[in-house]
């Protein structure tokens, strides 16, 4: 039960800071992308490139990137582009690979549980001097508990998992076709 218990407040604080991390994230890229085309045009590239940075959505790092490294060729701002764009696709995955893991393994730990609780019900009923429901049933009893705490160590890790999964891939393709598209203008 404290392994469930450790497990539980774990993916509670993994949560919380993906939540805050993805709600940092938010904005329109193509507001981002106006704005910094902008200021592209009227030769304010410093500028262009703060306003990047500071746009929130992972685009405007990729967008920063590109822009600081105006005037070299075009494969090399692609390449500065592309690891921008993988290092961006990092950060939005972080600590998903712990929450998968959660919520796959609780349930396999409260089963653990349930398995020793019923094999000492089971121990307990041997040394017992009459066997009856009266005495092995509360041992079960308290044994089941542990399967359903992994269920619910396990389920809010499995949504959370499912929405950031959601999350990550419309943030991923948002950047991915913006960054196609800022490369054409530029």
């Amino acid at each position: 039960m404290l392994c469930l218990l450790a497990c539980s407040v774990l993916t509670t604080g993994v949560v919380i800071e993906r939540l805050h991390y993805y709600w940092k994230r938010r904005g329109n890229p193509d507001e981002t992308l106006a704005a910094a085309m902008t200021r592209v045009r009227a030769g304010e590239i410093k500028e262009a490139v703060w306003a990047c940075r500071n746009a929130g959505h992972p685009m405007g790092v990729v967008a920063a990137a590109v822009l600081e490294q105006r005037g070299l060729s075009a494969t090399e701002t692609e390449e500065k582009m592309q690891v921008a764009l993988s290092e961006q696709k990092l950060l939005l995955g972080r600590n998903m690979g712990f929450l998968g893991t959660m919520a796959g393994a609780a349930p396999f730990i409260g089963l653990f549980g349930t398995v020793w609780g019923i094999m000492r019900a089971f121990q307990e009923l041997g040394t017992a001097q009459v066997a009856s429901i009266q005495v092995l049933g509360p041992d079960i009893s308290h044994a089941l508990i542990a399967t359903a705490v992994g269920l619910v160590a396990a389920i809010p890790a499995v949504m959370a998992y499912n929405y950031f999964n959601r999350s990550i891939r419309v943030i991923e393709t948002e950047v991915d076709n913006f960054s196609s598209d800022f490369l054409n203008i530029l």
